[in-house]
C-alpha cells in the first residue's frame, strides 16, 4: 500500500518526468559499458537532443577522459577476439565506430594476437580436436572461420583446405 503511495507521487512530481541532460544521458550510457563517441552521438540524437548539445557533453566528457574512443578500441578488440571473432571482423567493426584505418591497424598490431590459434581454437571449440579428410567437411569448417572474420591465408593453414584469397584482398 505504501508502495503505491510512493509511486503515485513519484509519477504526480513534474521533476521525475523531465529528461536529462545530454552530458547526464551520455555518463549513464557510459557508466554501463564503453562507447564510441560515435555511438554516443547516434543514441543521444535518437534520444531527441539537439546536436549541440549532444556534442557539447561529447567533448567535455572527453576532457574529461570518460569517454575515450582508443579505450573502447581496446576493450572492443580484447573482447571480441575472446570471444573468437578474427581481425576482419574486428576492423570492420572498428570502422563502423569511426575509427581510422591507420588507427584500426596499428591497435590490431598492439593486441598481439595469434589469430592463428585463435582460429584453431575455434576450430576445436567448434568441431572437436579431430581434424578431417574429407574435403566438403574441411571446406565447411573453413567458411565458419571466413564468417567469423578471419583472413584466407589463415583459415588455409589451419584448416589446410583450399580458400577463395578474395577475402584476403578486403582487409
Amino acid at each position: 500500500m505504501i508502495a503505491r503511495i510512493a509511486m503515485k507521487k513519484r509519477s504526480d512530481d513534474p521533476d521525475a518526468k523531465s529528461k536529462p541532460s545530454a552530458y547526464g544521458k551520455a555518463l549513464g550510457l557510459l557508466a554501463r559499458r564503453e562507447h564510441s563517441r560515435k555511438e554516443l552521438q547516434q543514441k543521444l540524437n535518437r534520444g531527441g537532443y539537439a546536436r549541440d548539445e549532444a556534442s557539447d557533453a561529447l567533448d567535455r566528457l572527453g576532457e574529461q577522459h570518460y569517454q575515450d574512443d582508443e579505450r573502447f578500441a581496446e576493450t572492443l578488440i580484447r573482447n571480441r577476439s575472446a570471444q573468437g571473432y578474427g581481425p576482419m571482423r574486428l576492423r570492420a567493426e572498428l570502422k563502423s565506430h569511426g575509427l581510422s584505418d591507420a588507427r584500426i591497424r596499428s591497435l590490431l598490431d598492439a593486441a598481439e594476437i595469434d589469430w592463428a590459434e585463435s582460429a584453431a581454437a575455434q576450430l576445436r571449440r567448434r568441431y572437436g580436436a579431430q581434424g578431417s579428410a574429407d574435403p566438403a567437411e574441411r571446406a565447411r569448417r573453413a567458411q565458419f572461420l571466413l564468417r567469423r572474420g578471419f583472413p584466407a591465408a589463415t583459415v588455409r593453414d589451419v584448416t589446410h583446405a583450399d580458400v577463395d584469397d578474395a577475402a584476403d584482398e578486403n582487409p
